[in-house]
């Protein structure tokens, strides 16, 4: 202590009200230094002298030993500063502080206590009886336990790390319990009456079980009792034939020798109780009779039993009595705990159930409840019990009663990410010691944070962490850990996949060979000999990934049969994951998900277009886990994206790759959308037009950086545009449109002829890196809808489409720029194409001959482009009924009558309908008619992609007759892939109705 003021040096060795320090020493500050030096490290220096003050006036000794003495004074200072209850023993018996500097070994065979109470020398440890009086012997007993427990106090108190020795601490203290019950049971049956008649064993719950005990906690136990056989126990004699007690006596006294194990732990005596010895485990709880045969135990767990009472008898272990019986008991159990799970909603009761523990925490007590409430010690508890049973009955490592060894197989075994267990463990010591350190106060049973200043400061110094030096520190780090436990906790113990993994047959989960032959078989996989080899790769050996994949697989294979092709499913799921390898957040995604090990089971098994992208783009998996990253993003956003990629690349094939591998994670994204129900046909078309803008924009912004610097170009010779036609001017494109376009160009200089034949090197430039480069998926572009069609140049000037409209303008080029509309390039220019082009689309109505013209060209299309050898009821776009007879009847009633009808002017097939139901040209009737024929139809093609994986040919426009494809067709559509008839049926149906719409309204009478 250095040589200043009393008062400042108390200040700062800690005590809190140094004023009243000094006084109470009364000039012995020298004399005390040593012991004040060792106050100031303990967690509450002032409680800590008050307490030495009346030990050392109790016993002049004391002052003397801790003066002498390093290692005892630190002990005895470090109790006395931080527990009244355990200090006040101490003065009770100043004798018990030469004991404190000893090393501190706790042996659960009870060896000290059954010495003490002069234990029969020659007795077996599961039967002795003791040989004292039984007042005598209870106070050994208390008094033994004290001593011991205070020992065990000291060294945690003294530690340097106590959030690191909480376990020995916790094993210390089930230790003493455990020995003290073989004294207690000694004890009682020394004075229970024909007890050498029967065989008992007390059986640990709960924490004992798990050796997990506090400092202050209920014992959890459940008897077993038993008939000895004929010759007794230990050798002993038993009575004569004739006197030999019947089963039902042997149980009468097994009662009796548990109550008054019992009233020595908990009853009244000379020395305080210990603790309560709680049965209330037991069957039927308090209802129940107290002790139980093994048979009686049995055949209750096999009829009666609740699925919490599984969960109890998870850590259920001998503690004392009868050492046969005990493990016997323990065996017998063993069956239906690591059987549970598969009862019916097994997972659902135990979730339950731990909602109801919480509902039932007194409202004051909510926020600061360390073990029941939210963020809680149960947290911790309740997920990892619930992965043990679930996942413990194939496999055996996880069949341990520790929390922290369970916690460790479950990380080992892969059932829970490696940071996960290790930030759990580490927030589990760090409650199971802020536990302790508020029960060691006042030896009190109390899981609250106190909300008292000087019990918080008292407690965050005994925390000894250097975060965490006052009672706010505290505060911060409790309700730090609590958030952090509560969130991993509903990550994991919400876990989706453990239901599913609960209700497997035994065959299901063991994924043995010949076993799962049939299995697989019967659940619908074609090629079950395939399968198995497919399983055989993905879970064969000791790896991190093998040991998740045992768990995964078991309930993949389940949801890749409620697919319609299981196989592909699996052989998909296989690809994946050995492109993925052993990357970390892949596996634990798809076992700790809400949600994406399902949604992925669903499209590997549904959707060959998808299976085939995503292991070309693995981090998708990533966006199964929500809706928000399957929604289409914005064009504004997709347009940064570009600009972003684009600027890190120094080529001009970069570029245009930039933009294309934007668009197929555009299509990725959006077949997900689509196949998940996140968003609908329409939302789908448009986001997949906006990748081929996206495809093009990369395109031509390459092409003209390509061709200006062939030419040495500074300067581009002209502004450059690209219009879409069709359905990609339509925002209605599917996974096998072509981009219909026109580019169009506005000199910059006097020499036109070079501006028109740079602009024509740009756009053939643009159509061949779009086609071209194997790494992204091609778009093929149509430049025929161009003035002149294929004869005419594949470029011209504004001015020159304005001179070309004006002489030589056709009845379905008119037709065609109604769905136009810049794509790409220059802005004010394309403002000015849409000038150009307004007053011809949308200008006076159709004369008679222009009724003729389009009637006898949409005829003609249907008999001559509809392809060879197609059903014609079954093509989707240019079959009665179809796309194609939908998109023509809106674009008639545009021409004719989009001039005097602003709303009619939309490149929407479905907002032309509308616009023209409003005008009165169509009925609601009529409109809604051709409305679902169109999107079921448009619907139809984004399935037969998305489910066949053909991106190309005519049968991505044609309703299969395949009974394979139909299925997954139907499944896309409805996720029932059993509906696969009601798919051509439908389709015929609405088709049908549509055209009679059709019919009416398009090929009426010439006017």
């Amino acid at each position: 202590m250095r040589k200043d003021s009393p008062t400042s040096a108390l200040r700062r060795l800690g005590f809190a009200d140094p004023g009243r320090a000094s006084k109470l020493l009364d000039g012995r500050i020298d004399e005390w230094e040593p012991i004040l030096d060792e106050l100031g490290n303990g967690a509450d220096p002032d409680l800590g002298l008050l307490t030495l003050l009346r030990l050392t006036e109790a016993s002049p000794h004391a002052m003397q030993t801790l003066l002498n003495s390093e290692t005892i004074r630190r002990s005895v200072c470090a109790i006395a500063a931080m527990s009244s209850a355990l200090g006040d023993m101490l003065i009770t018996h100043p004798e018990w502080i030469d004991d404190l500097g000893d090393k501190v070994d706790i042996s659960p065979d009870g060896t000290v206590f059954l010495e003490a109470l002069d234990v029969k020398e020659g007795s077996s440890p599961s039967d002795v009886v003791a040989g004292v009086r039984w007042e005598d012997g209870v106070a050994l007993l208390r008094t033994l336990y004290y001593r011991q427990l205070i020992s065990i106090a000291a060294r945690d108190l003294t530690s340097k790390n106590p959030v690191a020795e909480y376990r020995w601490v916790s094993e210390s203290i089930s230790d003493l319990v455990d020995g003290c019950l073989k004294g207690a049971l000694a004890l009682s049956r020394s004075v229970v009456p024909g007890s050498e008649n029967v065989r008992l064993t007390i059986i640990a719950m709960g924490k004992t079980g798990a050796r997990e005990l506090n400092y202050i906690s209920d014992v959890d136990v459940v008897y077993v009792g038993e008939l000895a056989d004929a010759t007794g126990l230990s050798g002993t004699e038993m009575t004569s034939d004739a006197e030999r007690v019947s089963e039902e006596e042997a149980l009468e006294i097994a009662t009796k020798l548990a109550n008054a194990v019992s009233q020595a732990v908990s009853g009244p005596g000379a020395v305080m109780p210990l603790w309560p010895l709680d049965a209330n485990l037991r069957p039927e709880g308090k209802d129940g009779p107290l002790v139980r045969t093994l048979a009686s135990h049995v055949a209750y767990y096999e009829r009666w039993a609740k699925d919490w009472e599984f969960q109890a008898l998870l850590k259920a272990r001998p503690a004392a009595g009868d050492e046969e019986l005990g493990r016997a008991y323990v065996d017998a159990v063993a069956t239906f705990v690591w059987s549970a799970s598969q009862r019916e909603g097994f997972v659902e009761s135990s979730r339950q159930m731990r909602t109801r523990v919480e509902s039932n925490i007194a409202s004051q007590d909510a926020a600061r409840q360390i073990k029941l409430g939210e963020g809680g010690l149960r947290d911790v508890e309740f997920t990892v019990q619930l992965l043990q049973l679930v996942h413990g009955r194939v496999d055996t490592s996880l069949r341990v009663r520790n929390t922290l060894d369970a916690l460790a197989a479950l990380r080992d075994g892969g059932y829970v990410a490696r940071t996960d267990a290790d930030e759990l463990e580490g927030y589990y010591r760090f409650l199971r010691t802020l536990e302790h350190r508020i029960q060691l106060q006042k030896m009190r049973r109390s899981h609250v944070l106190p909300t008292q200043t000087d019990q918080l400061r008292r407690i965050a110094r005994a925390m000894k962490i250097d975060r965490v030096a006052t009672g706010e520190d505290l505060e911060k780090e409790w309700k730090k850990v609590r958030g952090a436990v509560r969130s991993l906790h509903k990550a994991i113990y919400y876990r989706p996949l453990l239901p599913a993994a609960a209700r497997l047959r035994d065959d299901d989960i063991s994924l043995d060979r010949e076993a799962a032959a049939d299995r697989l078989a019967g659940i619908g996989y074609r090629d079950p000999a395939r399968a198995i080899d497919h399983i055989s790769a993905l879970t064969e050996g000791v790896s991190r990934t093998a040991k998740i994949q045992r768990q995964l697989l078991p309930v993949l294979l389940g949801w890749f049969a409620e697919g319609p092709e299981p196989d592909s499913g699996l052989l998909h799921f296989r690809i994946l994951s050995e492109t993925m390898g052993r990357t970390h957040w892949y596996m634990k995604l798809l076992r700790d998900s809400g949600m994406a090990a399902r949604r992925l089971a669903h499209i590997l098994s549904t959707s060959r277009y998808l299976a085939e992208a995503i292991p070309a783009l693995p981090e998708s998996v990533r966006w199964l886990e929500g809706n928000e990253e399957l929604k289409p993003l914005s064009g504004t956003a997709l347009r940064q994206e570009l600009d972003a990629l684009i600027s890190r690349r120094n080529t001009h094939e970069g570029v245009a790759m930039a933009g294309r591998y934007l668009r197929r994670r555009i299509l990725l994204r959006t077949g997900l959308g689509l196949v998940l129900g996140v968003i609908d046909t329409r939302e789908a078309q448009a986001s997949i037009t906006m990748g081929a803008e996206i495809a093009v924009d990369a395109a031509l912004r390459a092409a003209t950086a390509k061709v200006l610097a062939g030419h040495d170009l500074e300067e581009a010779p002209s502004r450059y545009l690209v219009v879409g036609l069709g359905s990609f001017g339509a925002h209605e494109m599917s996974y096998g449109s072509d981009a219909d376009i026109l580019f169009v160009h506005e000199p910059l200089s006097d020499d036109k002829v070079f501006a028109q034949k740079i602009a024509v090197e740009i756009a053939t430039t643009l159509i061949a890196v779009l086609k071209d480069g194997a790494e992204e998926p091609p778009l093929k572009i149509d430049a025929d809808l161009r003035p002149e069609g294929r004869n005419g140049p594949l470029a011209r000037s504004l001015a020159s489409y304005e001179e070309y409209y004006d002489r030589w303008l056709e009845t379905w080029e008119r037709q065609a720029l109604l769905i136009a509309r810049p794509v790409a390039g220059d802005e004010e220019l394309g403002e000015s194409f849409i000038d150009l082009i307004d007053p011809i689309r949308y200008g006076e109505p159709l004369s008679p001959g222009e009724h003729r013209d389009v009637r006898r060209m949409k005829a003609r299309i249907e008999s001559e482009r509809a392809p060879r050898g197609v059903e014609k009821t079954r093509h989707l776009k240019l079959g009665p009924g179809g796309i194609s007879d939908v998109d023509w009847t809106v674009q008639y009633l545009q021409l004719d009558h989009g001039g005097s009808n602003p709303s009619l002017r939309t490149t929407s097939t479905l907002d032309g309908l509308v616009a023209a139901t409003e005008a009165g040209l169509l009925s609601h009737g009529d409109a809604d008619r051709l409305a679902d024929a169109w999107l079921f139809a448009q619907h139809l093609r984004l399935a037969i992609v998305l489910g066949t994986g053909r991106t190309s040919g005519p049968r991505i426009d044609t309703v299969p007759t395949d009974s394979t494809e139909l299925a997954t067709i139907a499944a896309l559509l409805s996720r029932d892939h059993e509906a696969r008839q009601e798919v051509g049926e439908t389709y015929l149906r609405l088709s049908r109705r549509a055209r009679s719409v059709v019919e009416r309204i398009f090929f009426g009478d010439d006017e």
